[in-house]
């Protein structure tokens, strides 16, 4: 016999669902501040003004976002409709600049700060990919852009050659990441853990590649 869901059910499924898109908008939040902060760092010593590092750190910040928005058709664009984004690249620029200032990081807080931004944007852009009913391989395919053209973009505009063209691992990392987090979700485990166990997986892929140097096979002409 048919049981109706209750309705304590209900609100316990809806509870479920809000914690799980306030807990995406707050790592959105944390994804953003993250890349804008390698924003700055990638623009100290490109000679540029306050402003100029600002629209650095945030072309850096919403650049993924933005094409990934675009290309599922989602309207308005995230940041236009939320000044709080806007607000937290503007804070986490000025305090980075401020910090900078007063202690110069060393080389590789670049990277690490990166690695971090890599893992949160690529694995809550599939998740918003996912949302949106999109193929297992297109949700790779919006996440792994997630994470990789705000990166891309700052260094293209800081005059470097950008990490997603060099040997380095980085968008394979993205690509890992996205798929464990698929894979154990496929398997059961909830979305929550599963969602975090896929950005661990990027940062330490990225690092450890970071680390021993290690790098994809190089095409080369016989």
């Amino acid at each position: 016999m048919f049981l109706p869901t209750s309705p304590s059910r209900q609100n316990l499924k809806m509870a479920k669902v809000e914690v799980r898109y306030v807990l995406l908008y707050y790592l959105d939040l944390t994804g953003v501040a993250v890349f804008a902060v390698s924003g700055v760092l990638a623009a100290r010593d490109r000679h540029l003004d306050l402003f100029g590092v600002i629209v650095v750190a945030a072309i850096t910040a919403v650049g993924g976002g933005t094409l990934r928005d675009l290309l599922l058709d989602r309207h308005p664009i995230f940041w236009v409709t939320d000044s709080w984004y806007l607000a937290v690249i503007i804070v986490s620029a000025l305090a980075t600049v401020a910090y900078v200032r007063v202690r110069p990081p060393p080389d590789t807080l670049l990277l690490v700060a990166d690695a971090l931004g890599l893992a949160l944007f690529a694995v809550s852009g599939a998740q918003i990919a996912e949302a949106a009913q999109c193929p297992p391989l297109i949700v790779v395919l919006m996440g792994t852009m997630t994470g990789v053209t705000g990166g891309a973009l700052r260094d293209v505009i800081t005059a470097q050659i950008p990490l997603i063209l060099r040997r380095e691992i980085y968008a394979t990392a993205a690509i890992a990441g996205i798929v464990a987090y698929l894979a154990l979700h496929a398997f059961g485990m909830p979305r929550t853990p599963a969602f975090v166990i896929g950005m661990i997986f990027v940062v330490a892929l990225r690092l450890l590649a970071i680390r021993w140097s290690l790098h994809l096979p190089v095409f080369r002409k016989s």
